[in-house]
């Protein structure tokens, strides 16, 4: 069982920055993939990045460039760096775990406005 606690979420002006981050429970974290997806109102949810286990990392197009994902293996935590947002970013953000047997764990999101 894996338990998965967001946080950084919160209101922000366009052209700003905020960095989501992903606790995660128990001593498998290095082994699983991780992952940061959004669902905006009345939208499915999307994909935003993944970083697997030996750290390699793939965007969704609309976030390439000014999302950046990364982890920390000694602090069990996931962290979405977000510049430059943009209103359309809006959304509420899920920090996902899948472990080797892929078992698949969700947060309980995260709230990202961006207005001005």
């Amino acid at each position: 069982q894996v338990q998965l606690v967001e946080s950084g979420g919160g209101l922000v002006q366009p052209g700003g920055s905020l960095r989501l981050s992903c606790a995660a429970s128990g001593s498998i974290f290095s082994t699983l993939v991780m992952g940061w997806y959004r669902q905006a109102q009345g939208k499915q949810r999307e994909l935003v990045a993944i970083i697997t286990n030996m750290g390699v990392t793939n965007y969704a197009s609309s976030v390439e460039g000014r999302f950046t994902i990364s982890r920390d293996n000694a602090k069990n935590t996931a962290y979405l760096q977000m510049t430059s947002l943009k209103p359309e970013d809006t959304a509420v953000y899920y920090c996902n775990a899948v472990t080797n047997y892929r078992y698949s764990y969700w947060g309980q999101g995260t709230q990202v406005t961006v207005a001005s």
